[in-house]
């Protein structure tokens, strides 16, 4: 292999690496391997550099190139590492020029006694205004789900997270663009879409008539009948519109599972988050979307440990789990990142961090257990992902074999194994 990517981090970036990789190749870069990282952690940022260790100690031959949100808000520390030839930009690592202009420098570059600044081509992601849609020919071909990056950047501020200056401010897909671009997936076969983005209810408000989120996803419904089903990957529930939650009730097609962006059962917590929402409304919206889909599955991400968090304030998020009907948790020990607020609010010390995480996990555990006993003998439509796989309509996973992966079959649940169910 020429490129070979390593991803760290969100869906978004999993989809960006096959953007790298094509974009990559084609510029002629060869025997290269590129880290797209990711910056939501200090574990994430240190997991990345160990693994620049490793790749370079297994691969000497190979030149490494480290790309994503880490080396776009630090690039510094990955110029510092011998081991890294050169950091690339997260605007950049999107563009077919950047790596013709990464190939020639990589090719020019001495072996030895480059400076650090030298290795950083990355500019500012903040001047960034406009998206262009990335349509990647013969897209993960073979695999039955791939996803569509309709936004990126966020324009918020949450007091604990960097991505923002990774990933610049809230910039979103034309319409046209984003259904042309289904459209094409799902000539290809490919039977599940997934919509991502960084922050995905606030797309359209950078274009023309600020459509939002919801009017985008009646217009791929509308205009591509042949779509199977249509996810979607993460939303700020404060941000959710009424057409949003028309398409939920009404179109089967969207498929019955959302994953929320609520980080905090305490209010006082949200507050110093700096979030959009109380408590109560995150519970309402909960209420108010399993009324219109009784079968509906909630995730959510939640923060553990957060700075000034007591013992009564995180056991309200333990509440919420019930209280919401979540079923995935994704659970973040809360991790300073430099340049944040909260990293300079009063921490909670590391142990009780790690200690809070772990119960939340398993709080999440229960949850799923009892959604997964609640399954059996229930029919579902299950998509096959592979010969041994497949996904719910719930994004809940089942154990099959001697399915063509791309199908989607309705499968009667007989059990459970305690993290997949059994047919």
């Amino acid at each position: 292999m020429t490129v070979e990517i390593v991803t760290f981090g969100c869906r978004l970036n999993a989809f960006e690496s096959e953007v790298i990789a094509r974009q990559a190749e084609s510029a002629g870069i060869n025997e290269t391997i590129v880290l797209n990282t990711c910056a939501v952690t200090n574990e994430a940022v240190a997991q990345a550099r160990q693994s620049i260790r490793r790749l370079k100690r297994d691969h000497p031959e190979r030149r490494i190139v480290v790309t994503g949100c880490a080396a776009q808000s630090q690039p510094e520390i990955f110029a510092v590492m011998p081991e890294v030839d050169r950091v690339v930009g997260n605007e950049d690592k999107m563009r077919a020029e950047a790596w013709r202009t990464a190939r020639d420098a990589l090719a020019c570059a001495p072996k030895l006694g480059i400076e650090p600044s030298e290795k950083i081509a990355v500019t500012d992601i903040m001047a960034v205004t406009a998206m262009a849609p990335h349509l990647l020919e013969g897209f993960h071909k073979g695999l039955p789900r791939v996803f569509v990056q309709v936004q990126n950047g966020c324009d918020h501020r949450c007091t604990f997270c960097i991505i923002p200056y990774g990933r610049g401010n809230s910039r979103s897909v034309p319409m046209g663009a984003v259904v042309n671009q289904i459209r094409a997936l799902v000539e290809r076969g490919h039977a599940e879409i997934v919509l991502t983005g960084v922050d995905l209810t606030s797309y359209g408000a950078d274009l023309p008539g600020s459509p939002k989120l919801g009017q985008l996803t009646k217009q791929i419904l509308r205009h591509v009948p042949e779509l199977k089903r249509l996810r979607l990957s993460s939303i700020d529930q404060v941000e959710a519109d009424r057409d949003l939650l028309d398409v939920i009730a009404d179109d089967e097609r969207l498929m019955p599972h959302l994953h929320l962006s609520l980080q905090s059962g305490d209010d006082i917590v949200l507050k110093r988050m700096k979030r959009r929402h109380s408590r109560g409304q995150a519970i309402e919206f909960c209420a108010q979307v399993q009324r219109l889909r009784p079968d509906l599955a909630l995730g959510a991400d939640l923060i553990a440990g957060f700075p000034t968090e007591t013992e009564e304030m995180f056991a309200r998020s333990i509440d919420l789990v019930d209280e919401c009907g979540l079923t995935f948790l994704h659970v973040f020990p809360y991790s300073p990142r430099p340049g944040t607020p909260a990293a300079r609010m009063p921490q909670v010390a590391g142990n009780a961090v790690r200690e809070r995480a772990k119960r939340l996990r398993a709080c999440g555990e229960t949850a799923l257990r009892r959604r997964l006993a609640s399954e059996s003998g229930r029919t579902r439509q299950v998509l096959i992902e592979s010969a041994n796989q497949g996904r719910t309509e719930h994004f809940i996973p089942v154990a099959i074999s001697g399915e063509a992966p791309g199908a989607i079959r309705s499968l009667a649940i007989t059990g459970n194994d305690g993290a997949r169910l059994m047919v």
